[in-house]
């Protein structure tokens, strides 16, 4: 199936109603590997739903859940609560962009990688701590942030 199949049959199976549009969004996101919604499944979603197009980009555009901006393979998601700061989190940011070669909100040239502030995700017992794809670690320092961006390209692979 392609991206619009797929997007249609979510609404099919989520529903035609308003009230079910972030459930819609966030199942579309899901279908692409860049961890964003496209321009094209806006429009369908907003068709199919009967909403304007700007009120369904309004929506994907609001939520730190949602992206309508493409991402890494790897989207990493780092605290910027209160305990990941004391922590030392900065260390963290900084070990990330050396190791990587990028900066908060961008995205590798390889399309590995993306890195962008979240709020508190729960896990302050190990701060500084990121969240990587719905995987948290924690404790980190620049030597762990150096083995854990080996690692994951090594995966990549």
């Amino acid at each position: 199936m392609d991206l619009k199949s797929n997007t249609i049959e979510i609404v099919e199976r989520i529903g035609y109603t308003s009230d079910k549009l972030i459930e819609i969004l966030i199942e579309a996101q899901l279908l692409n590997e860049e961890h964003y919604i496209t321009e094209e499944q806006l429009k369908i979603i907003s068709k199919e739903l009967k909403i304007s197009f700007s009120k369904v980009y309004g929506i994907a555009s609001f939520y730190s859940m949602l992206s309508t901006k493409k991402k890494g393979k790897y989207v990493i998601q780092i605290c910027n609560s209160g305990p990941c700061y004391i922590n030392k989190a900065k260390n963290v940011v900084e070990a990330f962009e050396k190791n990587l070669g990028i900066r908060i909100g961008e995205v590798t040239t390889d399309g590995l990688f993306s890195m962008e502030y979240i709020s508190c995700f729960g896990a302050c017992q190990i701060a500084p701590a990121v969240k990587i794809n719905e995987k948290i670690y924690g404790n980190l320092d620049e030597n762990k942030v150096k083995q854990l961006v080996e690692t994951l390209k090594k995966e990549a692979i």
